[in-house]
């Protein structure tokens, strides 16, 4: 049965200029949340930090989130901001920022949380709202956590874990193409990949729906169009507005049918080899659909989308896009500890036949077709 659609939250603000809504906004205090240089460097933080002085709000700024966030730096922000008391919780940056702030607030609004453990199943997750309210202001083009309910965040002894919830959904999404201009040609081509792949797996989800396909048809267009000139020149704010667009699409499909076994498997690489997400969702992603084209209707999907982009195979088409935004085709090229990657693959495949995303695969693979997936991706 089809679940009850929720595309974004209260105000959804996107094209160039549109950082300065800020300055209509009624809140008092407010903290922002930042990973490390880049916001201060490319003096965004300031103009936003101004923006806010203009709208008569007080501000105060977290800061070193790092990549692939550890549920400690949740709970440091989350001590900052019960010394400070915000009423408007604003995430500045890239996937990990949005997904860290998010969980600070969780832990900001319910202080009597202390395990990550404590938000997830079987335990009735936390009703927010109740002290502050959410914001996302993206610097990348890719994990379009500015209109999801998930957040992944690695957990006390390492791992990571993904969790979804509606409550979760920002109440405000701001996604100006300035504030992505700063990002360098790698992460370009990263966050982009990550982007496609949630339009890609969103298409053939077990959930897909005609809504859905709308926004990940039109999203995947977009990324495959758009990513290269993006990746050849930041400063093209054309192409960074319909990447910016075009991943807050893809999310606002994903989040509401859920994705595949690209991501299941990236989110496991990324805890045994801290691998960049993005980086991993592309170089799985052709081999995954190959996987997955042994299921007709996603057979047919594929078919007809590369159809709609010139294409006779979308799986190379994907694979020619990575190289033209320097990807590797294989895992080899960027885990260099074969011996060990094999020893992994028992519990690599346990690892991603648990992740909340495989349920929603064309096709549920069992752990020997984990594993040789990994191995195949892995040799290329």
């Amino acid at each position: 049965m089809m679940r009850p659609m929720k595309l974004a939250g209260s105000e959804l603000m996107f094209g160039e200029g549109c950082l300065a809504y800020i300055k209509t906004m009624p809140y008092r205090k407010v903290s922002i949340v930042i990973g490390g240089s880049s916001m201060i460097k490319s003096g965004i933080l300031d103009k936003v930090k101004a923006y806010f002085a203009e709208s008569g709000a007080e501000t105060m700024v977290i800061s070193g989130v790092e990549p692939d966030p550890h549920f400690a730096t949740v709970k440091r922000g989350a001590e900052e901001m019960k010394g400070f008391g915000p009423d408007l919780i604003v995430a500045l940056g890239g996937g990990s920022v949005m997904d860290a702030a998010k969980t600070m607030w969780i832990y900001y609004e319910h202080p009597e949380l202390e395990k990550l453990s404590d938000i997830f199943p079987p335990k009735a997750f936390p009703k927010l709202r109740g002290k502050a309210r959410f914001c996302c202001i993206p610097s990348t083009s890719g994990t379009a956590s500015e209109v999801s309910r998930s957040v992944v965040i690695t957990d006390e002894d390492g791992m990571k874990q993904g969790l979804g919830n509606m409550e979760m959904m920002p109440d405000i999404a701001i996604c100006d193409p300035e504030v992505t201009a700063s990002m360098p040609p790698h992460i370009t081509a990263e966050t982009g990949m990550d982007a496609l792949t949630h339009a890609l797996e969103a298409l053939v989800s077990r959930r897909a729906n005609y809504l859905s396909n709308i926004l990940a048809v039109s999203a995947a267009q977009d990324i495959m169009k758009w990513l290269p000139a993006a990746y050849e020149n930041g400063q093209d704010l054309k192409a960074r507005e319909i990447m910016v667009n075009a991943s807050m699409v893809a999310g606002m499909a994903f989040t509401n049918v859920s994705l595949g076994i690209v991501h299941s498997m990236a989110h496991t690489l990324g805890s045994y080899f801290h691998i960049a997400h993005g980086l991993a969702d592309a170089i799985l992603l052709p081999y995954i659909m190959e996987f997955n084209s042994q299921a007709d209707y996603a057979k047919k999907i594929y078919e007809d989308f590369a159809a709609s982009m010139g294409s006779g195979d979308l799986a190379e088409s994907v694979r020619e896009l990575n190289r033209k935004v320097g990807i590797p085709g294989a895992l080899k090229d960027v885990i260099t500890e074969e011996d060990r990657f094999m020893e992994l693959l028992d519990d690599m495949a346990k690892a991603a036949a648990a992740d909340g995303c495989t349920k929603t695969n064309p096709i549920i693979p069992d752990g020997d077709q984990f594993k040789a997936l990994f191995v195949k991706a892995y040799r290329g």
